[in-house]
C-alpha cells in the first residue's frame, strides 16, 4: 500500500533554504505535498512557486503587500488561499493537516511560528537558528513537552547529527564515547584578507561567499563568522553541550561539514558537496534516504583539505557569541538582536564592516543581566536590544560625520 504523502509548510519559501526545499520535494511528489508557502515581500517568486507546488495556502508576512498579492494570485486563477501577517505564519505552522514544517525564516521573525509548530507537535526541520539562540531553554522544553521532532538543517548541525551514535543521550557525550564536537566553518570570503583591510570591505564583497549560495544577511554573518557563533550556541542547545565540548575549526573547502571526535581517537566526519539540498533531503526523509539532486563527491577532483584555528582579531563576533553562550539566555538574545540591526546598517552603508562587532559588543556591555522565563520576556529583551543597538549605530554615524567635518 502506497504511503500517504506528507504535507509540508515551508516558512521562508523564497529564501535560499526555501528554494532548495522546493527543489528536493519536487523530485518526490509521491512523498511530499505542499500545504503552505510563506514569504516576507517577494510576491513574484512566491507566485512562481505556487504554480509549481499548488499549495493550499500562501502567506505574505508583510501585511502591506496583502492586497497586491491577493490581486496577483486571483489574476493567475490559483486556487490557494492568500493570507497575510505574522498570525497567518503561526496558523500555517501549526495547522492540523501539516506533518512537516520547514522553519527557514531568517532572524528573530521566525521564532513565534517555529515555536508554534513545536507546540503543535510537528516534525520541525530547523533552519532558523535564531529560535534556539533567542529562547534555547524554553524551546527545548516545549519540544520535549509536546513531543515535537527537531531535525537540524544547518549543514554543520545536520552533519553532527549524522555522526552521532544512534543511542546518543542528550547532553551526555561520555556515555556515548564522545570526547568533542568539531564544528567546521569556511572562514568566509576574508579568510586571507589582511586584517587592516577589513575596515574597507563593501557589502557586495561581504556577500560574495566562496562556497555557499546564501541570502545577504547570512552571507555577512558568514564573513564575520557570527554565523558560526550562532551555530555554536545552537549546537549547545540541540545536543545539550557545554562550551568546552565544542571546538570551531576552519575548513575553507567546505567539504567536511562537521565532525565528532570519539574517546578512542576515531573521528567521524560527514562530507559532501556544499549544497543545502543534502541536509534538507536527509531531514525530510529521516530515517530513510532519498535523492536530493546533489552530485556525489568526486574524490579524484579534491586537491586539498586544510584546517586552521580561527583568529579572534579577524573574527571578533565569534568570540562574542561564545562569551554570550556562557553568560546566559539574555546575552544570546541581546547579541542576536544587536547583530541583526548592525548587519542591516552595514548593508545600507551606515556603518563599516568591522563596526558590526563593535555595535554587538557595546550592546552586550550596556545590557544588564536579567532572566528570561517566558517567550514574552524573550521578545521584550529582543526589542530592547534592537533599540539600544540602533542608538549605538546613530552615535557611531554622528561620530564619523564629525570626523569628516573636522
Amino acid at each position: 500500500m502506497q504511503q500517504k504523502a506528507q504535507k509540508i509548510s515551508i516558512l521562508g519559501a523564497t529564501g535560499s533554504i526555501g528554494k532548495s526545499t522546493i527543489d528536493v520535494i519536487s523530485r518526490h511528489p509521491d512523498l511530499f505535498s505542499v500545504f503552505a508557502l510563506t514569504a516576507n515581500n517577494n510576491i513574484e517568486l512566491l507566485l512562481q512557486q505556487a504554480h509549481l507546488c499548488s499549495p493550499e495556502y500562501v502567506v505574505i508576512a508583510n501585511p502591506k503587500q496583502f492586497q497586491q498579492a491577493k490581486k496577483l494570485f486571483s489574476e493567475q486563477q490559483l486556487k490557494c488561499e492568500v493570507l497575510a501577517g505574522h498570525e497567518a505564519l503561526v496558523q500555517v505552522a501549526c495547522a492540523p493537516d501539516v506533518d512537516v514544517v520547514m522553519a527557514a525564516i531568517v532572524g528573530a521573525a521566525g521564532l513565534l511560528p517555529t515555536l508554534a509548530a513545536v507546540k503543535a507537535g510537528k516534525k520541525v526541520l530547523l533552519a532558523n537558528k535564531e529560535s534556539l539562540v533567542m529562547s534555547g531553554d524554553l524551546f527545548i522544553q516545549a519540544a520535549n513537552e509536546y513531543n515535537a521532532q527537531l531535525l537540524p538543517i544547518d549543514s554543520e548541525h545536520n552533519a553532527i547529527f549524522q555522526c552521532l551514535p544512534a543511542d546518543f543521550k542528550y547532553g551526555d557525550l561520555c556515555s556515548s564515547g564522545i570526547s568533542k564536537i568539531l564544528l567546521t566553518g569556511s572562514g568566509g570570503p576574508f579568510l586571507n584578507t589582511p586584517i587592516d583591510d577589513l575596515h574597507q570591505v563593501t557589502p557586495d564583497q561581504a556577500c560574495a561567499h566562496p562556497n555557499w549560495d546564501m541570502g545577504r544577511k547570512i552571507s555577512v554573518d558568514s564573513a564575520t563568522m557570527m554565523n558560526k557563533g550562532l551555530e555554536f550556541i545552537e549546537a549547545r542547545w540541540l545536543f545539550g553541550l557545554e562550551a568546552t565540548d565544542i571546538e570551531v575549526v576552519l575548513h575553507p573547502q567546505s567539504i567536511i561539514h562537521s565532525m565528532v571526535q570519539y574517546l578512542d581517537g576515531s573521528v567521524i566526519a560527514q562530507m559532501g558537496n556544499p549544497d543545502m539540498r543534502t541536509p534538507i533531503a536527509h531531514a525530510l526523509a529521516y530515517p530513510e534516504r532519498i535523492e536530493s539532486g546533489v552530485p556525489p563527491l568526486d574524490f579524484k577532483q579534491l586537491a586539498d583539505f586544510s584546517f586552521t584555528e580561527p583568529e579572534i582579531a579577524r573574527y571578533p563576533n565569534l568570540e562574542l557569541a561564545m562569551q554570550a553562550s556562557n553568560a546566559g539566555q539574555y546575552a544570546t538574545t541581546t547579541l542576536n538582536a544587536a547583530n541583526e540591526v548592525a548587519v542591516a546598517a552595514f548593508l545600507q552603508g551606515q556603518i563599516g564592516f568591522m563596526q558590526i562587532a563593535q555595535v554587538n559588543n557595546e550592546c552586550l556591555q550596556q545590557t544588564s543581566t536579567h532572566n528570561l522565563e517566558s517567550i514574552e520576556a524573550v521578545l521584550e529583551s529582543d526589542k530592547t536590544a534592537r533599540r539600544l543597538s540602533a542608538s549605538i549605530i546613530d552615535n557611531l554615524s554622528r561620530t564619523e560625520l564629525q570626523k569628516v567635518g573636522s
